[in-house]
Order: C-alpha cells, then structure tokens, then sequence
C-alpha cells in the first residue's frame, strides 16, 4: 500500500503542473488547498513513506513526502524566478546546513537525516507560497483553506468534548500539536479582519480556531494564544489606529468572554480541580536536565532526530530523573531551544534562533515602514504568529513535526512574498519615475532646440 501512495504522489506532480498551467483562473484552488491540508493531512492519509521507520522513537519517523510537497513543487516549477532575491531564505536555509551537519555527528546518520529531509520539504513549500504572493487573489484564498482547516478542526474538537472528551485533539493525535499549529490560523486570519477583509470564512476559522484551543485544555497553548492576540491587537493599532480596529478589539473581547469560560472548565476537568499539575511540571524540569547535561557533553549535539534514544540508552534521563515508563521514556524534553541544543548543538540552536528572530525582526520593520499598505498588516499576523511560536516553544518541542512546520512556512511564505512583491513595486515605481524624468528631460531640451533661431542652431 506504501508503494501505492508513492505512485499516487509522484504521478500527482504533472497533473499539478498541468492544472496550473493551463487553468490560470482556477489556480486559486491550489492556494486554498494549501493553506487547507496540513490540517487534514494524515486523516485523508495524503503522505506516503520513502523510508518508513514507524518504530523509531525520534520525532521524524522516516523520509516522508506528502500531496502537499508535490504541488509545492508544482507551483514552483511553474513560477518565474522562484528564488529571486527572496527574503528569508538564507535564515531558513542555514538551519537545514544546521541539520544536516549534525548528521555527522549522530550514532545513527540515516534517522538523523529524516528530520533534514523534512525541513527541505518545509523550504519547499516556504519558497512555493512566497510564489503565490504575487497573484492578489493568493493571499484570501489561501486564507479561506487555513480557516475552512480550522473550522474542520474545531467541529471535530466540539464532536469529541460532546461524547466525553476531556483533552479533544482533533485529527491531529494530540491537543498540543492541535494547538501550536493554530497559532498561525488564529493570528493571520485576525490581521485580515484587522484590515478590513471581513469574510465570514475568515471570521468563522478565528472563532473555531479559539474554540478547538479552548477544549485541547492545554496551559501553555491557551496562554500563548491570548498573548498573540494580545500583541497583535496592540501593534496593530500602535501602526495604525481606526474606528474598524476598535471594533474588532470589541468583538474579540466579546469572543474571549464567550471561550474564556469554556477554556476554564476545560482546564478544570482536565487537572481535577487541582491549579497547578506538579507531577508534569517536576518531569518537565526532569527533561530539562537530561537535554541540558546531553548538550554540555555533546556541544556539537548528538544528531538530529536522537534526544530520545541517546537519552535512554546514555543514561541521561535516568540521572536527570525522568520517571521510568513508557510514556516519560519515550517523550521529548519539552522546550524546542533545548532539544535542538542536544540534538544539533551551539550550530543548530543559533540558526534556530537566528531563524526566529530575523523572521520577526523582518516582518515587523515592514509592517511599521509601510503602514499604509494594507499587505503589512497582513504580514504583521503572520510575524506575531511566528513570535507566539517562538515563546510557546521555550515550553513545548512540537515545531520539529512536520505538520507544525507546514504552517510555519506558510506564514514565512506569507511574510517572504509580499516583502518581495512590495520590493518589486517600489523597484518599478522608481525606474517609471527615472524614466518620466529623464523623457522629460528630454522633451525640454527638444522645446529649447525648436525655440532657438536657426541661426543660433
């Protein structure tokens, strides 16, 4: 059957091309599908294994390729200049050298370079939507498939807390994956309504959104998403103020009284009353140590794609403290920096971190130095998702999924493309106003030559 998937995916790659091609006012369906797949990926069993290590305790369980890879690469083949002074690329491009290296320094090099492979595929899809930011209709479409994802998911969340539920994950196996990936949803999606684009689609995938949040129950993906809103809400209105985004402000007060109760109970249910779940905040702290003492004997990281292995068979996690069962054996420490320190060493959690920052420095620099064009408070959305990842990742390691990292190339793409595309603009504007002036010039000393006597000529 992994063979059948295989063929399906590769033989999908000239259809695409085909379809892109020859039906250029349709191409908005690939956009929607962009934004629309990663949230219904492994439901509708759109990926298919190279490699297929199921068993590997890692987080990257094999060289895996998706549907979504093929029409990436589909739009990219049938783009003009792709990678024409991209931005962002070169950031993103230095933590794949970054896993790459660590292959060369993991025990098993092969599973080390499955999680290399699956951020080529995230570069990937990253340069096919910076694409798309070209085509004005690209950036709604591909908003209606991140929403249409989110409303999905948040149907099904609602279907699981009704039949008993405590902790409902939608399709994606587990409430925190759920959860990460809606920060690039909710916060987009709530820069577009920021900007006037009031579609209902829109609106819909921000209240689902909250509410898939809201019964995942979990701390940190609760907490994150309000702080995202929080700072989007006030930088936007620091860049720009207007009567539109205090309403908005209003209606998402209104929201968050409406999910706020519900997250609440949530988390009751979840924690039996109790406020503070001890028992997992000591294991976290247990993980903490083991990634940290791994890291300082191996400063170069013991290869990607390895924490949980090195940890258990090096004894890391018995000295650290971790308690002895499989569920605490087999997880990962629970804060991104510290495992791509142990993992990738100094290299890998400087590009990580450089890839965080430069991203949220770019987009914010754009969104302030161009506050009247309504393509930046799109790019803000995409920017403060980005910085809401970056802190929840400070407790939480779920980024290195591949899923996760599917929407945060979209929201890099996002950001990428439409600096790109205001680059090109301004780059045209100036050379039509070089070239009016110099025709001016022109026309003026023509008026001077005709108005001279034919003597003085």
């Amino acid at each position: 059957m992994r063979f059948v998937g295989l063929i399906i995916i590769f033989l999908s790659f000239p259809f695409f091309v085909y379809f892109l091609k020859s039906n250029p006012q349709k191409r908005v369906w690939a956009y929607f599908a962009i934004g629309f797949m990663p949230f219904v990926m492994g439901w509708l069993n759109l990926d298919a294994a190279i490699i297929n290590y199921a068993s590997w305790p890692g987080h990257t369980k094999g060289l895996i390729i998706t549907i979504l890879d093929s029409l990436a690469l589909a739009i990219i083949v049938t783009s003009i200049a792709p990678l024409k002074k991209l931005p962002l690329l070169g950031v993103f491009l230095a933590y794949l050298v970054a896993a790459f290296l660590s292959v060369a320094f993991s025990n098993q090099p092969v599973t080390s370079s499955f999680y290399a492979f699956q951020l080529a595929r995230g570069i990937l899809l990253f340069v096919a939507v910076a694409c798309i930011m070209r085509d004005p209709r690209a950036i709604h479409w591909l908003a209606y498939g991140l929403a249409a994802g989110a409303i999905f998911q948040g149907v099904v969340t609602i279907e699981q807390r009704l039949t008993g539920a405590v902790q409902a994950a939608g399709t994606m196996g587990h409430q925190n994956l759920l959860g990460f990936m809606l920060h690039f949803v909710t916060l987009p999606l709530m820069a577009l309504l920021l900007a006037g684009k009031m579609h209902k689609i829109n609106m819909l995938g921000v209240l689902f959104a909250l509410i898939a949040v809201a019964l995942g129950a979990s701390r940190g993906t609760v907490a994150f998403a309000a702080v995202g809103l929080f700072i989007l809400f006030a930088l936007s209105i620091a860049r720009q103020v207007t009567g539109h985004k205090l309403k908005m402000l209003g209606l998402a007060v209104l929201a968050f009284a409406v999910v706020a109760p519900l997250a609440l109970s949530t988390l009751e249910r979840r924690f039996g009353g109790s406020p503070v779940e001890t028992g997992l905040d000591s294991e976290r702290q247990a993980f903490e140590r083991a990634a940290s003492n791994m890291w300082s004997d191996n400063p170069m990281g013991v290869g990607a794609n390895q924490y949980v292995l090195v940890a258990n068979t090096q004894g890391y996690s018995q000295r650290a403290g971790v308690i002895w069962n499989f569920g605490s054996r087999s997880a990962h420490v629970h804060n991104l920096y510290l495992l791509a320190a142990a993992e990738t060493g100094w290299i890998g959690l400087f590009a990580l971190s450089s890839l965080f920052g430069w991203v949220i420095i770019r987009g914010v620099a754009f969104a302030f130095g161009n506050r009247r064009d309504p393509r930046a408070e799109i790019v803000l959305g995409a920017t403060v998702a980005v910085l809401a990842a970056g802190l929840h990742s400070l407790y939480e390691w779920i980024f290195v999924t591949y899923q996760v990292q599917y929407v945060f190339a979209i929201s890099l793409g996002i950001i990428a493309g439409i600096i790109r595309q205001s680059n090109t603009e301004k780059r045209q504007r100036r050379q039509m106003a070089a070239r009016r002036a110099f025709q001016a010039q022109r026309d003026a000393e023509n008026d001077t030559l005709n108005k001279m006597p034919l003597s003085s000529q």
